[in-house]
Parts: C-alpha cells; structure tokens; sequence
C-alpha cells in the first residue's frame, strides 16, 4: 500500500462533542492501559516528519517519524506505524467481507467520498472482533518491522457513518486496538478526533497525533487530556505560524505539502517552527 495523499479532518465539535460527553462510557480503562507503561511514548517537543507518503532520510534534526505499516522503519529513530483502521482504501476492497463494510438502508455501502474509502461496520462487538482481528495483524506487522507505535487513522469515522454507529462503538473498537497494541509493546496514538480525547484513559490511548489544530486552534483539545504527548501536522502557513506561536516551546510540530509527499518529489514542503 502506498499512501499518496492525508487525510484531513476538521474537528467535529458542539452537539457532537456534547453527545460523547453525556455518553456513560462502556469500557474498562484498566485493561485498556494496563501495558501502556511498557510502550515508550514518542518523545515530547521532538523533531518530527510525517512520512506515510513514503520514506525518505529523515531530515537533520528528526527524531520521530510517521511511516506507512507497509514502509520501513528509519533507522536509529523513534517511529510511528500509520495504520487505516475504521476504512478502507479502494484498492483493498476485495480484502474485507462484504458484511464487514458499512451498508446504508438500501445495502449500499457508505463511501468517505472526500477519499473514495469504504467504512468499514464496527457497529456491533462481533463485527468489532472480526476487523480487529485483521486490523491487528497489521499491527503485527509493525511490532516486527521494528516500530515503537501505531497511528490508526479514521477513528472520526462514525462522523461520516450516516448514523449506523456512533462514536461510543469507535471507542468499543479502537479500545481492542489499544490492548493489542500494549500486549506487543506499542505504543498507540489517538488521530484526531478531539471530541473523544476526554475518553483516553478508557480507550488506552496514549499520545495524540493532530492534524491543523493550529489552523482551527483546537490545540488545547488535546493538550487538556494528554499534556504535552502531542504532535501536530500543519498543512497552511497560517497553521504552522499558529500552532507555533502557541505550542512551539511544548509540542513537535512540522508543516507537510498535502500530499506528504517523499523528499526529492514535486511539490515536496517541510517546515517547523
């Protein structure tokens, strides 16, 4: 799999947000985070480059880097598995189980049309178990390719979900992530999504990695629940300018073309504070 654009998301926040919090929450923290101690975080206020458009020498000051889970690690470096966890990317649509992707009343399915990526059905504990079962392979995967933690995008998927799940059901499955991740040493990070950052220690999550929270100024979304574990993609001048003036001396913070295209391509940008 090649990863060749981002996937950006604005932050759902008002009646959604007010939804999630008045929500009773239907998971168990302790063994959510229970081997989280055992998963070293990224480091905070680090060098960092978002890779999942493919791997290239990390630039001079770097210590952490995102890649694809199909990409290798960076040698020396701390890095990030980015893993598309609640969708499906087109060309992978023969891999899941019809009954596995999301159907609206008609039995169409339900197409992210920003990205053309099927949503994948995690409305119900058995249909859960199953994807995590192939989701965690992935996972796998990046535990022995030699990467310190996951990156599940999509996780605000139920937002586009047309109301066949809500976001009770994301935490239910990205909670069977959290543990599968802790049990092979991983660290696991939250993408996005600030309306469910509140529910971390339920979840298991244990760093966030946002998208232009300094161009929507919801920074502090995430900094209230997971401090200064936070590493921020900015994709606009405006953004990076920003996320900097404000979060510059606490958090790691990069610019990227939005693409995130590999070092040495057209229209290749990077940028920090």
């Amino acid at each position: 799999m090649s990863i060749t654009r981002v996937r950006t998301r604005r932050f759902l926040t008002g009646v959604a947000g007010l939804t999630a919090a008045l929500i009773t929450p239907l998971l168990a923290s302790s063994s959510a985070g229970a081997s989280a101690a055992a998963a070293p975080l990224p480091p905070v206020h680090a060098g960092f480059d978002y890779q999942i458009g493919g791997g290239y020498t990390p630039p001079a000051g770097v210590s952490v880097v995102s890649r694809d889970r199909e990409d290798s690690p960076a040698a020396g470096l701390y890095n990030i598995c980015y893993v598309n966890a609640f969708q499906v990317q087109p060309d992978e649509l023969d891999e899941w189980a019809p009954d596995l992707l999301l159907r609206d009343a008609n039995g169409d399915v339900i197409i992210d049309e920003e990205w053309d990526e099927a949503i994948l059905d995690v409305s119900t504990p058995a249909k859960r178990d199953r994807i995590a079962a192939k989701v965690n392979g992935w996972i796998d995967g990046c535990a022995s390719s030699g990467f310190q933690a996951v990156e599940p995008d999509n996780y605000d998927s139920y937002e586009r979900s047309r109301g066949q799940f809500g976001s009770a059901a994301a935490r239910e499955f990205i909670t069977l992530l959290s543990r599968h991740a802790h049990d092979k040493g991983l660290a696991i990070g939250q993408k996005n999504t600030a309306d469910l950052a509140e529910f971390r220690d339920d979840t298991g999550l244990d760093f966030a990695i946002v998208e232009e929270c300094g161009e929507y100024e919801e920074c502090d979304s995430f900094t209230e629940y997971f401090g200064d574990n936070v590493i921020v993609i900015e994709y606009t001048a405006g953004g990076l300018a920003t996320a900097c003036e404000g979060w510059g001396d606490r958090l790691s913070i990069v610019r990227r073309d939005l693409d995130v295209r590999p070092a040495g391509s057209s229209g290749y940008l990077r940028q920090t504070c």
